[in-house]
């Protein structure tokens, strides 16, 4: 097993000891091996819902356990094939990109409706599948920061695939048509079985104030969050919360001061929980991002955010860049330690 406390240095204490005030630990949904029976029970969901989101629950090394690894792969399209895969042109080929995840014993694996359509047959019966729905193609120029829709649900699921995903860009001049476009997907997702996946994050210039960037901030990613439960997002992914304010420093939109003086304070666990608490105090999955890839400093910054998500009360993680733009080898032992976390009994919902 992975040896957190070194990995996290002098955070250790803070982040293997705190215990959150402002939303205690009963206060949420926890996730577990049985949270399809305790929690997703109580809402609509259809029993092929929940039959295909336990089969990612059941799934890999975390299977049984209520926890999710996801190994997603859309950054061809999102920052281009040539600067995703060329640090390990092994990646060019999809049929790698699923086998990672295999050998990584991931829970499920998220890409491309074209990189998934051209391996299907071989892998659908073998590691449960996503297709992500939308992307932000930047070879339009100049760029432009919006989702298209590059195949539809009804495609995915032709091809084996238990979920779907998406993104929405909350804040950005054209997140109302997105959250329409989105929101119409999941209802057909649904319909046809399938689990549905939110990559809710914030898109927005002014989001920005004094040098202090609060596209990762408790307040308003919390809100992301609970705009993606509201469209029945099954599991919403989300930045781990850096900061906390952007309410008040963009001075725009609604919130109170409880907030921050109440529910929330500078630990990075306690902002995580906030993010949580916005999804139905736990009813919706919350999965944090593993972030780009920097080099040395991956392995520690990923089992470092596993264990702010798993003590917040969050379902996992989903890690792309620190795992794929590496030797496969390394990759597998990336995805694996933040399996770890997981896994490791000594690490509690604080």
């Amino acid at each position: 097993m992975t040896d957190m406390t070194q990995l996290l240095g002098d955070e250790a204490d803070s982040l293997l000891n705190h215990v959150c005030r402002g939303l205690p630990a009963e206060s949420i949904h926890k996730p577990g091996p049985d949270f399809i029976d305790r929690v997703m029970a109580d809402s609509d969901r259809s029993p092929q819902v929940l039959r295909n989101l336990q089969s990612i629950y059941n799934h890999g090394r975390l299977g049984g356990t209520g926890y999710v690894s996801i190994l997603p792969v859309d950054q061809g399209i999102e920052h281009s094939a040539g600067a995703s895969f060329a640090p390990n042109p092994l990646y060019f080929d999809p049929a790698n990109i699923v086998e990672l995840a295999i050998e990584g014993g991931c829970n499920c694996v998220a890409s491309t409706l074209g990189g998934l359509a051209s391996v299907a047959r071989r892998y659908a019966h073998k590691i449960p599948m996503m297709v992500k729905l939308n992307h932000n193609e930047t070879l339009t120029y100049p760029a432009v920061y919006d989702q298209t829709l590059f195949g539809q649900v009804e495609q995915a699921h032709a091809m084996g695939c238990v979920a779907v995903g998406a993104t929405i860009y909350f804040g950005s001049p054209e997140s109302r048509r997105q959250i329409q476009e989105v929101s119409e997907a999941f209802e057909r997702a649904h319909q046809l079985g399938m689990v549905t996946v939110l990559w809710a994050y914030l898109r927005n210039p002014e989001f920005k104030k004094d040098g202090t960037d609060y596209h990762v901030a408790s307040d308003l990613t919390g809100q992301a969050i609970h705009l993606a439960a509201t469209i029945k997002a099954d599991i919403v992914k989300q930045k781990l919360a850096e900061n906390n304010g952007g309410y008040r420093a963009v001075d725009f939109g609604h919130t109170h001061d409880k907030v921050y003086d109440e529910l929330t304070s500078d630990n990075p666990i306690d902002l995580a929980r906030y993010q949580v608490a916005n999804c139905y105090m736990g009813r919706t999955g919350l999965i944090n991002s593993g972030g780009g890839s920097k080099g040395h400093s991956d392995l520690g910054e990923a089992v470092r955010t596993a264990v702010i998500n798993k003590r917040a009360g969050g379902m996992g993680l989903i890690s792309g860049r620190k795992a794929f733009q590496k030797p496969m080898a390394e990759g597998v032992e990336l995805l694996n330690a933040i399996q770890d976390v997981y896994l490791d009994d000594s690490i509690t919902i604080a």
